[in-house]
């Protein structure tokens, strides 16, 4: 499939270059503002059940990659950091 949009090519060195030079020019909080800006174009175009969707298919794909066994070693370490956060208080 064809890149019909102007610049370089996504991936490049040379966009690499142009998206640092943005961060220079706008600083780092510039992506974080667009970031949600989209994020909440989508939520109004699709709703709020789109990310149920997406969350649930990354799921699934994440647990036919890394097995089962991996959601529970990062719940235990999930577990592990609650506690210590909350005896901390």
């Amino acid at each position: 499939m064809a890149n019909n949009k102007r610049g370089p090519e996504p991936g490049s060195l040379k966009a690499k270059h142009g998206g640092q030079a943005v961060r220079e020019k706008y600083g780092p909080e510039f992506y974080s503002k667009i970031g949600k800006k989209g994020g909440e174009t989508v939520k109004e175009k699709r709703g709020p059940r789109f990310y149920a969707e997406i969350g649930k298919k990354g799921g699934e794909s994440t647990k036919r990659h890394q097995g089962s066994e991996f959601y529970s070693k990062i719940g235990k370490k999930g577990g592990e950091r609650g506690r210590v956060a909350s005896e901390g208080e």
